[in-house]
This record gives C-alpha cells, structure tokens and sequence, in this order.
C-alpha cells in the first residue's frame, strides 16, 4: 500500500489522468472534424464530463501532496467519471433500442452561468443525433467504447481512492 499511496501523493499520478482525458477530448475533435462525425447533445455531455476528468486532474497536480487537494480532485474524478457513465449508458440505450418517444434534445441545456455551447461552439454544440451510430471498432460503437472507458476511470478511482485519503505513515 505505501507504493500506491505515494504514487497518489504524485504529481505523475494526475498527470496521467489528465493526458488520458486530454487524449479523450481530442479524439472527440478528431471524430468530429476529421472524420466528419457530427456530435449529438449526449455526446456533447460527455465531452463535459471528461473535461470533469481534465479539471478534476489539474486540481490533483496543484498540491498532490496536500490532503485537501487529493480529496477534492478524486471527488471531482469520482462525480464525472460516474456521470459520465451514467450519460454513455443513456447513450448507448438510445442507439441500441431507437424509440420515437425517446429522444434527446436538439439543444444543450447547460445553466445559464456556463453556456459552454456559446462560450466555445466549436467543441459543445451539437449537431448530430443521438441515435445515430456512424462508427464502430471491433463491432462497438462509440457509446459502449464511453463505457468502458468512464467503468476503467472508476475501477482505478476505487483502487486509488483509500491508499489517497490515507494519512502518511
């Protein structure tokens, strides 16, 4: 346990977590603009929960060593990694099961104090549907991929979570 918990204690560990999340945000831009794949608003919802990930990751590089610190970057890991899975279950469930009396909105609905679809459209505004599935890897398509992703941020969370509340021996 004192190898993971001075590994939580680092800046290298949040380091990671940020590059993960950056890599992730800069897929979506590359699926989006590269691959011409137009993002629903779910989609979009998403991106805001890995930039949960990116923000929850800067906190974490701040002070890594400070209690205070590490609490508040793995809440803030904690509460986007399971929004996110929770929006990418959404997600897949649209795309699996299409139903007329389930979609979602044309319109993000972010709170009027950050309308991140205004302050930076070309990254969280939509324009594609929700049940559209244009790509897939190995027969998965990008929600289950979401999935997957945002289970491993949580499976890491737990494995982490107690070695970086833990007091220094």
């Amino acid at each position: 346990m004192n190898r993971l918990q001075s590994f939580t204690r680092s800046r290298s560990a949040w380091l990671i977590l940020l590059m993960s999340a950056i890599g992730l945000e800069a897929a979506a831009l590359f699926f989006q603009y590269v691959m011409n794949l137009a993002p629903c608003v779910m989609c979009i919802y998403v991106r805001v929960a890995v930039l949960g990930l990116i923000i929850a990751a800067m906190v974490g590089l701040i002070a890594p060593k400070f209690w205070l610190t590490r609490i508040i970057a793995i809440g803030a890991w904690g509460v986007s990694a399971a929004w996110g899975l929770k929006l990418s279950l959404e997600l897949n469930k649209l795309q699996v099961d299409p139903s007329p009396f389930s979609t979602c909105s044309f319109f993000p609905e972010f709170p009027t104090w950050m309308p991140l679809d205004k302050w930076l459209p070309a990254v969280f505004s939509p324009t594609g549907m929700c049940s559209d599935s244009p790509w897939t890897f190995l027969s998965v398509s990008m929600a289950q991929w979401m999935v997957v992703t945002f289970i491993v941020y949580l499976v890491v969370l737990a494995v982490m979570i107690i070695p970086a509340v833990k007091p220094a021996k």
